[in-house]
């Protein structure tokens, strides 16, 4: 054992994030969904008890594989003393004794196949998608009730409401934690995607007042997706798109920042940032997707972030295409603010007002901030008045200071928080 304990106090949230959905993963498939919360608590104990133990013996060789022992044997403490078990749990669980004792070990096969199934569990239909993404957050990924409601800019009973009346949601459906089959997996893979496809929105363009980029829900959401990839049963070319096009955004993430955290533009970032690794990976995982005759909007958006990712100005006509099939596909007001800027790109902003005509997003932060752009050269009192209109609109820190400054570039005033 390593009796150096300066490190426990890092060494231990780490490894909570990597480990506390494994672990409850796992139980949970053991126990049946209707008893998630002793799963939980199980997991939550495990790690109370690596902090007192490891402070006074040192933190073990394999602390991943010291946490499953200590999980195991809590789990096995726990059904031998709980009548629950002998009036419940034990008639639920089928098969022999040693097919249950197998299901309480954590190979890497049983817990990828334990997480698979979680995922699909969390991404119930029967839940709204704000819902499914807060459990997703909890169960999935080991998040509290705090850095939840921190993520949606809402506080902790709102939250706290949301996940109790998700959960009791999930106990009351008939969805059972010990296999996936082709018609599951048909019914909810939609809504499976949709939810990781929106938790890393929600890292990507993170509406946190204070934090611009959440790339911990970046790297959440790809590690979901990947485990999608890896089974056979899920490895759809939707959820190679999915994965190519978080690949593409994430290779892109240290350059969306300065060292102070504020926002820097497209085109202003510096590409010795991009990380050419992610790059690969959005490629290879890009041609998976089109290994099938399938075109999902994952698709499409893997394109336009693949695109992205080369310079010159020859790419945005591509991007332009690109968006025209997306927004037949599945119109929203990002996917027509983005195609407009690519218009713009393509045919000059004086056209691209012309197409804006037919549009009004009146609440929309990134409308202004498109229109205020597109102004900017002709006519600078409408570009300024837009941008205001922004800056008043969005909740970003980050975003407001990038408006405020292009704001004085054109000569007016900007009030913004510092």
């Amino acid at each position: 054992m390593n009796v150096n304990n300066e490190h426990i106090d890092t060494l231990i949230p780490h490894l909570f994030r990597q480990e506390y959905a494994k672990i409850t993963a796992v139980l949970s498939r053991h126990f049946g969904l209707q008893h998630i919360e002793v799963a939980e608590d199980i997991a939550s104990e495990t790690f109370v008890k690596a902090m007192s133990h490891w402070a006074v013996h040192g933190i073990p060789a394999s602390p991943a594989a010291w946490l499953y022992t200590v999980a195991k044997n809590k789990a096995k403490d726990y059904l031998r003393r709980q009548v629950l078990f002998e009036s419940e749990i034990k008639n639920e669980i089928k098969g022999t004794e040693k097919e249950a004792e197998q299901e309480f070990e954590f190979s890497e096969e049983i817990i990828a196949d334990s997480q698979l199934l979680m995922i699909f569990v969390v991404c119930d239909p029967v839940n709204p998608p704000s819902t499914q993404i807060c459990l997703a957050l909890q169960i999935l990924c080991g998040f509290s009730v705090e850095e939840i409601a921190g993520a949606f800019l809402s506080n902790r009973e709102t939250i706290k409401k949301r996940l109790h009346r998700g959960r009791v949601n999930l106990r009351t459906n008939s969805f059972q934690l010990r296999s996936l089959n082709r018609m599951e997996v048909d019914a909810r893979m939609s809504a499976v995607l949709k939810t990781i496809y929106l938790l890393f929105n929600e890292g990507y363009f993170s509406q946190n007042e204070k934090v611009f980029i959440r790339k911990d829900l970046c790297a959440e959401a790809m590690r979901l997706t990947l485990l999608l990839v890896e089974n056979q049963l899920t490895n759809s070319s939707e959820a190679n798109a999915l994965l190519a096009l978080m690949s593409f955004q994430s290779s892109r993430l240290n350059a969306r920042t300065n060292e102070l955290g504020e926002a820097i533009l497209y085109e202003d970032q510096d590409r010795e940032l991009w990380d050419q690794f992610l790059m690969q990976k959005g490629y290879y995982y890009l041609g998976k997707a089109f290994a099938d005759k399938v075109v999902s909007k994952y698709h499409l958006e893997a394109g336009i972030a693949c695109w992205h990712t080369t310079g010159g100005d020859a790419k945005w006509p591509q991007i332009l295409q690109l968006y025209n099939q997306l927004i037949m596909l599945e119109y929203s007001p990002m996917t027509v603010i983005n195609r407009a800027f690519a218009f713009a790109k393509v045919y000059g902003c004086k056209q691209a007002l012309k197409e804006m005509e037919k549009i009004d997003f009146p609440q929309n932060s990134y409308y202004h901030g498109l229109m205020g752009f597109l102004y900017s050269e002709l006519d600078v009192g409408q570009a300024i008045g837009h941008y205001r209109k922004a800056l008043a609109l969005t909740g970003s820190v980050a975003e407001q200071r990038v408006i405020a400054g292009r704001i004085e570039r054109l000569g007016g005033r900007a009030d913004v928080v510092a």
